[in-house]
Parts: structure tokens; sequence; C-alpha cells
């Protein structure tokens, strides 16, 4: 069974770390196999935030999206997603980012339009099974630059 460090803070009302819980369970006669972060490391993957979303010219499953990545310029996005709307933030795979399966996001060409990123689900990022849309995050997160 798995159980995430945050839930078990927030049951036990007292933050602490995870290898204290980890010893603190042992101790009351619980085995911890292992401990474990939710989601592999993620350089070059920052917060997204689409502010236009248009329908693709050539293709009606795709979508061009202008994307605030926190620099000084928007970013255009072709995304498959259908959730991608103005407004949601989401994570944003940058060009040189190597993704959780190997594959290193590019500039590309998707049926005529330029995509300089990848908004992501949560299975593209390794996190969890749901594909079926961007993974959408709170709306207060900030944007940060990847290093």
């Amino acid at each position: 069974m798995r159980i995430s460090v945050n839930w078990l803070n927030d049951w036990l009302g007292k933050p602490a770390e995870a290898r204290d819980l980890a010893e603190r369970l042992t101790m009351a006669g619980l085995e911890v196999e292992a401990v474990e972060p939710a989601a592999p490391p993620l350089p070059g993957i920052v917060v997204g935030e689409i502010v236009e979303r248009e329908k693709h010219p050539n293709a009606d499953s795709l979508s061009v999206c202008k994307v605030n990545a926190g620099g000084s310029e928007l970013l255009q996005i072709v995304c498959g997603a259908p959730n991608a709307r103005a407004g949601l933030k989401a994570p944003l795979a940058t060009l040189g980012t190597t993704m959780p399966g190997g594959m290193e996001i590019k500039k590309a060409k998707l049926r005529g339009v330029e995509s300089f990123g990848m908004l992501c689900s949560a299975r593209e990022l390794g996190i969890a099974e749901d594909s079926s849309g961007l993974m959408e995050l709170p709306a207060e997160l900030a944007r940060r630059h990847a290093h």
C-alpha cells in the first residue's frame, strides 16, 4: 500500500519528514518497505498558463494555444487535450526537456503549425495514469522559469 506523506501529515496534524514518519510507523509495529518520491524529478517543467486557445486550422482535434511560461513572450503550443482553455494553468515541458519516458521536447511542426513545448497530462509526467487531458494546476500557483 502506498500512503502520501502529505495525507499522513494532515491526518496527524503535525508536519513531519518522510523518514521520521517511516520510523514512527515502524516503531508502532507497521512495516515500511520503502520511502519514495511521488514523482520523478522534472527539470525543464514549468507552470504554463494558457492565455489564448484557438482551433487548429488543419486539425479538428488540435488547438493552438498561446502560453505564458513566465518569460517576456508568449509561447505557441499545439495541444490535443480536450480541456485546454484560456485561464488554465498546466505543466509545460519547455524545449530541451527530457520527459520521464525519454522523449526530448523539441520545436515541432504539427499539421503545419509550429509548437515550442508541450503542455502535459499527469501520465506524461509519470505522476499518475490519468491521460484524459492536461493536468490542471491550482490557479494561485506561480509561474517560474525552468532551471
